[in-house]
């Protein structure tokens, strides 16, 4: 999909709505199978992490390496560009004296420059009875606050179960659940941390985090793209 013909301002009333939005066939079929196949490639990635050893659930990831991927570079660069202004206004409604530079190169050196070098796109792979606990992708002081997931594998034919989760916890108010239904080469955008909602008396903080509900059957990649680089 060509990222110009989304209509972002239905996206951004998403994003400040209910804290993500669906960018549907974002990726073609061949594309997800294509980054999907490099995760048996360790030449492209830095770290892989078995989710069970460090409590974080089941299943594995990998971090890419810099260079990223031409394809994952473009999109993570793309991205970035279109969600700057949501993530501004967020800031500016939260209080938070930070604004983001407009290029992502420029937000990556202001990373590179607190000791946040390496890279975070990531390749996640599920097999049955795998699960992501829910969680934040904070990874040091500076935080772009929204990331982006996109499906590589199809549902109900590569896999059963997996679903993409995430819960939001409003002040004196107890945790509402959201599963997001997508497709392969469907992204899903969503909150990093915290997100900006309207109240009686302005704008306060909801807390979000997100995970993967258990695998039943058949494996399950996702590529994950978050806009800051890691400690």
């Amino acid at each position: 999909m060509d990222i110009a013909t989304i209509d972002w301002a239905a996206v951004a009333t998403d994003l400040d709505r209910q804290g993500w939005a669906v960018l549907p066939a974002l990726l073609s079929a061949a594309e997800c199978t294509a980054m999907a196949g490099r995760y048996d490639e360790p030449a492209h990635f830095r770290k892989t992490v078995t989710m069970a050893r460090h409590g974080f659930g089941r299943g594995e990831y990998r971090y890419l390496a810099y260079p990223l991927p031409t394809d994952v570079a473009a999109l993570r660069t793309a991205l970035y560009a279109r969600l700057v202004p949501i993530a501004n206004r967020w800031n500016a409604r939260l209080g938070i004296n930070e604004e983001f530079p407009a290029g992502h190169a420029d937000f990556l050196a202001r990373c590179h420059a607190a000791g946040q070098t390496r890279p975070t796109p990531l390749v996640l792979r599920y097999g049955p009875g795998d699960y992501n606990c829910l969680h934040q992708d904070l990874y040091g002081a500076h935080m772009f606050p929204v990331q982006a997931a996109v499906l590589l594998s199809r549902p109900g034919a590569d896999f059963d179960g997996g679903a993409f989760v995430l819960t939001e916890q409003r002040p004196r108010m107890q945790s509402r659940v959201e599963v997001v239904p997508i497709e392969q080469g469907d992204a899903v955008l969503f909150a990093v941390n915290h997100r900006p909602v309207q109240g009686a008396r302005g704008d306060y903080r909801v807390a979000m985090r997100h995970g993967v509900s258990t695998l039943r059957r058949g494996q399950r990649h996702m590529l994950g793209i978050i806009f800051h680089d890691a400690i």
